[in-house]
């Protein structure tokens, strides 16, 4: 495993270009089993994940072609529908397959899903779905392995109890080829999914979002190949946003996507930090005299995103007073927290007072084990200084760089693998921008 040393305190100034948004890529690969034709996708990041979902396809008897950031998938050679355990494991995207496969094949072996471990996230309400959609589906825990069979997939109505990105897009893969309507109501109102939509829409799928969280899908015979330009990714935006306000820098975000940023942008402004969008898809990033604390609760779409928080707490170690973040998406996603510590952060966790936690938290309450936190109060300013850390998720990832791009003294960060899972070449681009980073070879 390869190693970042990180040399903080130099202030990030320059231009960067957005990536592609991960969370569309990786779904437009699996609507390409709806198909025989060609697909064409622009704008794809080269990261882990989108190589590691190539491989789910080709494992699937699916071959692709990736050149500089366009993916074309054009050969087939047999139709497996078992995705191989030490493939799809790695990945939580990969049970998303199951919807095409039973649309066009009437079958699907899929492992229980992998991927970042924050939280349990449990694929149950997309299961349940698909069963009142006509398909036949059990799990065996001796192989890991969900078994599923459908004669036909028929619409269906859905309404799922919490909001579920990942569960809306599943059913709206095997609704486009099913027969008659499916309506999914409490969808996710995620920018991701609309794109997703597009590019199914590109495709021939006849599909609508009739309002803000129901979404009508007409299943059609037939889909075709298409050639789309996926949006850029909000996460990354964030990530350099933040890094410019951490480091007391200026960075100039190309392909800045537009939509979808409002609640991070809001809080941006009211942290103290300057966010100038321009009319050509160009957003500038700064902070002013100070960073103050704001006090924020994550949620689904339109609310401020889960995968902003672990960023966003680094931010708020450098705010003149107290802030708090409470977390009502995932029932554990605080693990950075213990390794910001040993930068000097001054975090302790606290349990936020909620009248009706079934409605307000988006987990099931089930899957919450002792220990698990929901909210986090963070005192500042800090001066962050290096430590020795590991990374053990994405986003930790994300947020374990920019505490040492602003700490004094050299980091070393572990575990950056995960950070690969989601950004393109981070050390080469913040590099770019002034960052004092590199990569090493660990020999432990």
């Amino acid at each position: 495993m390869d190693a970042f040393i990180i040399d903080g305190g130099t202030p990030l100034s320059g231009e960067i270009t957005n990536s592609g948004a991960k969370n569309v890529a990786l779904k437009t690969f699996v609507a390409s089993l709806l198909t025989d034709d060609a697909i064409r996708i622009h704008n794809i990041p080269r990261i882990t994940d989108v190589f590691y979902m190539l491989e789910v396809l080709e494992s699937i008897g699916i071959r692709s072609q990736f050149k500089d950031h366009t993916v074309d998938i054009d050969k087939r050679n047999g139709s497996s529908t078992t995705v191989p355990l030490d493939v799809g494991a790695r990945l939580r995207t990969s049970s998303m397959v199951i919807g095409p496969m039973l649309a066009r094949y009437g079958e699907a072996q899929i492992p229980n899903p992998g991927g970042c471990r924050i939280g349990a996230r449990p694929i149950d309400r997309h299961i349940a779905a698909l069963r009142s959609m006509g398909a036949h589906i059990t799990y065996n825990s001796r192989d890991g392995f969900y078994h599923a069979k459908a004669k036909i997939l028929h619409g269906t109505h859905v309404l799922f109890p919490k909001n579920t990105h990942t569960g809306t897009e599943t059913i709206i893969l095997a609704a486009v080829l099913a027969q008659g309507t499916t309506v999914i109501e409490n969808a996710a109102q995620e920018v991701e999914v609309d794109d997703l939509i597009r590019f199914l829409v590109t495709m021939g799928a006849k599909i609508q979002r009739t309002n803000e969280r129901t979404i009508v899908i007409e299943g059609v015979k037939k889909l075709y190949g298409t050639e789309y330009t996926i949006m850029s990714d909000r996460n990354e935006e964030v990530t350099f946003a933040i890094a410019a306000a951490v480091t007391h820098g200026d960075i100039t975000v190309n392909k800045s996507q537009k939509t979808g940023l409002d609640a991070f942008r809001d809080a941006f402004r009211n942290a103290g930090g300057i966010a100038d969008e321009r009319d050509d898809d160009v957003t500038r990033y700064r902070v002013g005299k100070k960073v103050r604390p704001t006090d924020v609760v994550t949620g689904p779409h339109p609310g401020f995103m889960t995968d902003w928080q672990a960023p966003w707490a680094v931010l708020m170690t450098q705010a003149h007073g107290v802030s708090t973040i409470h977390e009502t998406v995932f029932e554990s996603r605080f693990s950075y927290v213990r390794e910001l510590l040993k930068m000097g952060a001054n975090i302790t966790f606290f349990e936020p007072d909620v009248d009706n936690p079934q409605s307000l938290y988006n987990f099931n309450l089930s899957d919450k084990k002792r220990g698990d936190h929901q909210a986090i109060r963070i005192e500042g300013p800090r001066t962050l200084h290096n430590a020795v850390v590991v990374i053990d998720d994405l986003r930790a990832g994300a947020t374990l760089i920019l505490a040492a791009l602003c700490a004094t003294g050299e980091s070393y960060i572990y575990g950056i693998e995960q950070v690969e899972r989601g950004y393109e070449n981070i050390e080469v681009r913040l590099g770019a921008l002034g960052a004092r980073i590199r990569r090493i070879k660990d020999e432990i």
